[in-house]
């Protein structure tokens, strides 16, 4: 029954189907069509809203997915300023959600732009974070907290 199964898929494609590769070139050649100068605008507003911009499923309160957890976690222990961090909850706007795909040209969410250059995923982040890579780069764009005085001096007396 297997052998009969592969077969008749064989038999259903047609001959002329293309490569799973060109397929996906060619898909992605037809969804750049479907980002509105709008959806573009949009998008360009929001990556350029914060130095920090996380587009991502859920809020950073409450992640939808664990991509997005991990990333928001990785920021956290980074200590990105939330004065300088806006997030981006993809799973409100569907338009949003596949236009930031082909905005970035990555297909994946969570996506981390650092001053409205697209830095990458979840995986990217969580490497960048193991290399020391993501924090050289935060503490270059001035993105992280500062600590008052006061509170160096507090943690200084606790030690």
């Amino acid at each position: 029954m297997f052998a009969r199964t592969i077969l008749s898929r064989q038999l259903l494609r047609p001959a002329f189907a293309a490569p799973v590769a060109a397929r996906t070139s060619f898909l992605t050649s037809i969804q750049a069509r479907f980002l509105s100068d709008q959806t573009r605008q949009a998008i360009d507003k929001a990556v350029s809203s914060a130095p920090v911009v996380l587009f991502m499923k859920g809020t950073p309160e409450t992640p939808q997915c664990g991509f997005s957890r991990a990333s928001i976690q990785v920021l956290g222990m980074q200590g990105v300023d939330p004065a300088k961090f806006a997030a981006f909850n993809v799973l409100e706007d569907n338009e949003l959600r596949q236009g930031i795909k082909e905005y970035s040209d990555w297909p994946t969410i969570p996506q981390l732009y650092i001053d409205k250059e697209f830095v990458g995923g979840c995986d990217i982040i969580v490497s960048m974070h193991q290399s020391g890579e993501l924090a050289k780069l935060l503490e270059e764009k001035q993105v992280l907290a500062v600590e008052s005085e006061g509170a160096e001096e507090e943690a200084a007396k606790k030690e």
